[in-house]
């Protein structure tokens, strides 16, 4: 016998995660699936929604929602939409910028400043629209953050503040290859570590130690984003009180510990609003022509029915494995829905690397309730609808909207499978 729900999610990255808060909020039984852990420990923790429209920054980005073209996820879901998912996400989560529809700039590990409408209290005093000079900290074995160079490229972008970059050792001078989560857990723990001159102290003022000489009346000091997992805020509380200076994060690359405390409160949301997850459960076929009755999923080799009403594709782009390609074209792998393309493979792409690629927009082609559609522009199927990079019609990459689209069809996709009920 199949596994029943109301809803199933088809994908576990942020646009699957808030389409099962929204529609288990509406009262709807709901099982998310999906194939990996989250995708989100990828992701820098920061929630953009439109930095970017023809290569000009963006600062309001529902002044220029108008501005994209008519097949954009925004325009299909309308800002009425994107403000509903923004709410929903201020509700669940502790992110700041709730409070005005400008974008904040956010500095981040490369030494670029990122335009994004949410982002964690760890980076609120890391903000370039501040003025209040600051400190820049990498670590010696931690060598995707050069603090030096990322302060120098800070500076040159205009910002408002003097920045400066300074390289110390850890406390309790972990090796090159440890992970970030061994930063994080040893100042979550506080445990005394050896430091200089033989001496044993708690990590926290232990850091704090090798940082003091390098202060130099800097209001603010900046850490690669490693300063806690379980207790992020009391790292930095006892951290700005130790150098007398507000302490923030930097994003960082992946694996990134913001992404994963994020997806952490989501799923914790998920759980408080009683929706069931699987991970590591591939969904490997489907049965149905008009409406899908039901999909098989791969539990430990054995094809298992899950059957629901609704259902929502969140599986991600091409990047994630949502849609693929090969020499004969692309595709939507699960329900096989039409990905419209160039038949020639080199209409694709533009010669200049960072051209006008059409392949940035491949996805499914949603109707107004976001269904994906077939060549005469009708449904594949009455009853799923799709969210997040396997739509196509944005370049994310370039536009910056990546998490707000997510956000955005997810939470739509969400309650439209409600209202089918």
């Amino acid at each position: 016998m199949a596994i029943e729900s109301d809803v199933l999610v088809i994908g576990g990255g942020l646009a699957g995660l808030s389409a099962a808060i929204a529609a288990a909020r509406e009262g709807a039984h709901v099982r998310l699936v999906s194939y990996k852990q989250s995708t989100l420990k990828q992701a820098s923790g920061l929630v953009d929604v439109l930095g970017y429209v023809d290569g000009e920054p963006v600062a309001d980005p529902f002044e220029r929602m108008a501005d994209l073209p008519d097949d954009h996820p925004y325009r299909i879901v309308g800002e009425s939409g994107v403000r509903e998912a923004l709410a929903l996400f201020d509700e669940v989560t502790d992110y700041r910028g709730g409070h005005t529809d400008r974008n904040a700039l956010v500095p981040t590990h490369g030494g670029t400043v990122k335009p994004t409408a949410r982002y964690p209290p760890s980076a609120a005093a890391g903000l370039a629209s501040d003025d209040r000079d600051a400190l820049l900290v990498g670590f010696e074995t931690l060598v995707d953050f050069d603090a030096p160079l990322a302060a120098d490229h800070i500076e040159a972008a205009g910002v408002p503040f003097a920045a400066d970059g300074a390289t110390v050792r850890f406390p309790g001078d972990l090796r090159a290859d440890a992970k970030v989560t061994r930063y994080a857990h040893l100042l979550d723990e506080d445990r005394a570590v050896e430091t200089d001159g033989g001496r044993r102290l708690p990590a926290r003022e232990a850091l704090a130690e090798r940082v003091r000489p390098h202060l130099d009346g800097h209001e603010r000091v900046g850490f690669p984003a490693v300063l806690g997992d379980d207790d992020p805020a009391g790292v930095r509380a006892a951290l700005s009180e130790a150098l007398g200076a507000d302490v923030f994060e930097v994003p960082m690359g992946p694996p990134s510990l913001p992404g994963l405390r994020l997806a952490d409160r989501l799923y914790e949301a998920l759980d408080e609003a009683g929706a069931s997850v699987e991970t590591g459960v591939p969904v490997v076929d489907y049965e149905g022509e008009e409406r899908v009755e039901r999909v098989l999923v791969d539990r430990k080799g054995a094809e298992v029915p899950y059957a629901a009403d609704q259902y929502v594709l969140a599986t991600g782009g091409l990047v994630g494995k949502g849609v693929e390609s090969d020499r004969d074209g692309v595709r939507e792998p699960v329900f096989d829905c039409r990905v419209p393309h160039p038949a020639d493979r080199y209409d694709w792409f533009e010669d200049a690397v960072f051209g006008d690629h059409a392949f940035a927009r491949f996805g499914v082609d949603p109707d107004a309730e976001l269904r994906p559609t077939d060549e005469r522009g009708d449904p594949e199927f009455e009853n799923v609808r799709a969210a997040g990079g396997v739509l196509g019609g944005h370049d994310f990459p370039a536009e910056k909207s990546g998490a707000g689209v997510s956000l955005t069809t997810g939470r739509a996709a969400g309650v439209l499978a409600t209202e089918e009920l």
